[in-house]
This record gives C-alpha cells, sequence and structure tokens, in this order.
C-alpha cells in the first residue's frame, strides 16, 4: 500500500505542477495587462493545450510578456515560503511546486530566445537584450533545481522506503483533479 500512495503522490504532484505552473505564468500575464490598463481577451489553460494569454489594447507589451514568468517564478516562492513558515503538513509539495516553477519557466525564457518562441520573440521584439532572458534562466533554473535537492524522502525515496504522508497525497490529487477542471474550464 506505501508504493500506491507514494505513486499516487509522485504523479499527481507533477501533474499539478505542470497544470499549476501554467496557471501562475498566465496569471502573470493577465496581472501585467491589467496594471498597464490593456484588456484580456481570453485564457487558455487547457491540458491537452499549450496555455496562453490573449490581450488587447497593450500599450505596454514588454511588462505583460515579462509579467507571466516573473509572477510564475515569484508567486509559486512566496506560497512555499508561507507555508514553511506555518509548518503546513504539505510544505514540501508547495517546494517542489515552486522548484518546477523556477526551473520552468527559467528553462522556457532562456532557450525559448534561440528561436524567439511565444513570450520570448515578444519581449526580443518589444526592446528585451537577449542577455537579459539568458540571465533570467541563469538565475531561476539553478535556484528550482536548489529547491528540489534533498526531498526525495518526502516523497517516499531513500530511506523513506516507499512510505509517505497519505494526507498530503490525497490532498495533491484533490488539488490535481481541481486544477485539471480549471484547465478545461477556462478556455478549454
Amino acid at each position: 500500500m506505501n508504493r500506491l500512495h507514494q505513486t499516487l503522490l509522485i504523479f499527481s504532484a507533477l501533474l499539478a505542477s505542470w497544470l499549476g505552473m501554467q496557471a501562475v505564468h498566465e496569471s502573470g500575464h493577465c496581472l501585467g495587462a491589467w496594471a498597464t490598463g490593456a484588456r484580456v481577451e481570453w485564457v487558455v489553460l487547457n491540458p491537452l493545450k499549450f496555455s496562453r494569454t490573449e490581450v488587447a489594447d497593450n500599450t505596454r507589451p514588454l511588462v505583460v510578456a515579462w509579467a507571466g514568468p516573473v509572477v510564475g517564478a515569484a508567486a509559486p516562492l512566496l506560497i512555499w515560503a508561507v507555508a514553511a513558515a506555518v509548518r503546513l503538513p504539505g510544505a514540501f509539495v508547495l517546494r517542489f511546486f515552486a522548484g518546477f516553477c523556477l526551473l520552468v519557466n527559467g528553462l522556457y525564457i532562456a532557450f525559448g530566445s534561440f528561436d524567439r518562441v511565444g513570450d520570448c520573440g515578444e519581449m526580443l521584439r518589444h526592446g528585451s537584450a537577449v542577455w537579459q532572458l539568458w540571465l533570467f534562466g541563469l538565475l531561476t533554473a539553478p535556484a528550482g533545481l536548489w529547491l528540489w535537492h534533498r526531498q526525495g524522502s518526502h516523497f517516499g525515496f531513500g530511506a523513506a522506503k516507499g512510505e509517505v504522508n497519505r494526507r498530503v497525497a490525497y490532498a495533491c490529487l484533490i488539488v490535481c483533479a481541481g486544477l485539471l477542471t480549471l484547465g478545461f474550464v477556462v478556455g478549454g
């Protein structure tokens, strides 16, 4: 039974991290748009598609483009820090999520600069220098890996021998289901 809960925790944490990362990243674009007076036309969070935010009347495209990865990296870090400070039993999952968001946003911006894909193309077209995108990746991706360091035992690896916090595993599954539902509702 230990391995079942371990598997449940690992797979739901991975899927919830991917879906949550997209939701937080796109929320950053929305916040950037609203803060600069632009209008959010729609957001796509469908888990079968790549997430995106369409903005109209965008007079500050550079702010809106950077807001996605900046909020997408900073917000999960802040959420984990609060959870760790109050000693939430599942704080390790939020640490994993923060690391995931830092890593994915960092790699997306750094390596996306080569093909000018998505946000990277917007950033470069509107005045960001390529070194700024690389610097963002250089700062965030290793920080994400650092957050993952020595977290394996919480996920049942090593000396834990498959033993995980069952309540956290089920809570993670519920969050994952909620994010899947949100994804199909928002721009589905």
